[in-house]
């Protein structure tokens, strides 16, 4: 029996390598993926989670991260210095809140917005602190608060 060698456009992958902290983008990545992606880029402190997130669910799924991101957000809110900023992460959401993409509007009012605290839970100040644009999202999907 003969040897033979792999083709030579058919890398290799050593047995100590390992897998990176982060998922790579390509251009079919769906807009809450992207949106999850960009998100990082911008509040950096995310970055744990997010990692967790991949491990427990074996990619990324945005509205179930978008989760942690309201935990993070309101944790920060009511400490007013823990990590992640919860005002780099307003600002950040409502500049993409403003850009019309029905597909990252979806994710940031339905699994943000809509999972904000209720106006007898601690935290529920944060939702004076929205910009113009998700306010008026919030305002439409919690005309009470």
């Amino acid at each position: 029996m003969q040897h033979t060698s792999p083709p030579t456009d058919t890398p290799t992958i050593p047995a100590t390598s390992t897998v990176p902290s982060t998922t790579p983008l390509t251009p079919a990545d769906p807009p809450g993926v992207q949106l999850v992606h960009d998100l990082l880029l911008h509040v950096p402190a995310f970055r744990g989670a997010y990692e967790s997130h991949v491990f427990r669910q074996g990619g990324v799924l945005p509205h179930v991260f978008f989760w942690d991101v309201v935990q993070g957000t309101v944790r920060s809110f009511l400490a007013d210095d823990a990590a992640p900023d919860w005002r780099r992460t307003l600002d950040f959401l409502e500049e993409r809140s403003s850009r019309g993409d029905s597909d990252v509007d979806e994710v940031i009012v339905t699994s943000f917005l809509g999972d904000l605290p209720s106006p007898q839970e601690p935290g529920h100040g944060i939702v004076r602190q929205l910009g113009p644009v998700m306010s008026a999202k919030f305002l439409r999907i919690r005309p009470g608060g």
